[in-house]
């Protein structure tokens, strides 16, 4: 069973991530920055001034976030950002940043999208600690969902146009991924793989768009252990929160065609398990 949480509406709600015990999200077509403390109600909204795919607490303070213009970091006092990279500005104006995630070490992967839909166009880079950025995995077409394992050797991705989930070995301590494989294949199932969080036993719980669901997978069988119905079309990304990490937090957006009462709000669920903590940028 899923309940609202909090009041705010997004117009495309993403990102959802757990963090000194309050939620932080973005509205990527409202230019907003979001915040919800469970605890006491209380929501907070930044207007960036332009789409914001994703934004993450920094070990320091303030944020790290990705969207039309690149990385920045961003104030949250004061709204100010500071540029740090974007390496699609001219050659590929039509590519902004989507969603992202820092692994087990601290280190910001963040992908992007082709906006107009251009098969392979887009690709998901790391920013490294000391704010150098590599390219990590080319010809992707809406870079989306990221998870590690709890032991950090595996990394599991989320082109969302394929359908599937691909899963890497993992280095933490350099950060490459090898050994490319197809962990979970979802073209049987309605709606589109798009944001994902992983819980204590290794298990992805995915968000699928257009298909009104979040739902958990075993990635070493495929097979489907738990299936969260919305009462939207529209669920984008979950994330695990809460005082003990046993509350699914789960992102909506709106379609402009469709009437849809709670389209764009955040939703909450207790499916029975614990999430991992999450990692802020150590940069």
């Amino acid at each position: 069973m899923v309940t609202l949480a909090g009041e705010q509406f997004s117009k495309w709600g993403e990102g959802p991530v757990w963090h000194d015990g309050i939620l932080h999200y973005v509205d990527i077509e409202g230019h907003r920055v979001n915040t919800f403390d469970p605890a006491t109600g209380a929501e907070t909204s930044i207007e960036v001034g332009e789409r914001v795919g994703l934004v993450l607490p920094r070990a320091r303070g303030g944020y790290v976030m990705a969207g039309d213009n690149g990385i920045a970091f961003l104030d949250p006092a004061t709204g100010e950002k500071t540029p740090i990279a974007d390496p699609e500005p001219d050659k590929k104006p039509q590519n902004r940043f989507n969603d992202g995630k820092c692994d087990p070490a601290g280190r910001l992967w963040a992908g992007t999208i082709s906006t107009v839909k251009q098969t392979g166009d887009a690709a998901l880079y790391c920013l490294d600690t000391d704010l150098s950025l590599s390219l990590k995995f080319p010809n992707v077409t809406n870079s989306n969902g990221l998870a590690w394992t709890v032991d950090a050797k595996t990394f599991y991705y989320i082109d969302t146009p394929s359908k599937k989930i691909r899963a890497f070995d993992f280095d933490i301590a350099t950060g490459g991924i090898s050994n490319e494989t197809i962990a979970i294949d979802t073209q049987e199932l309605e709606g589109s793989p798009d944001g994902m969080t992983i819980d204590e036993n290794d298990h992805l719980w995915i968000a699928f768009c257009r298909g009104s669901a979040v739902i958990c997978f075993d990635p070493k069988s495929g097979a489907i252990l738990d299936r969260i119905e919305l009462p939207v079309t529209g669920p984008t990304s979950c994330t695990f929160g809460g005082p003990e990490l046993k509350t699914l937090f789960i992102t909506t957006g709106k379609f402009g065609n469709l009437e849809e009462e709670n389209a764009g709000r955040l939703f909450q669920a207790e499916p029975g398990v614990k999430g991992v903590p999450s990692v802020p940028f150590a940069g």
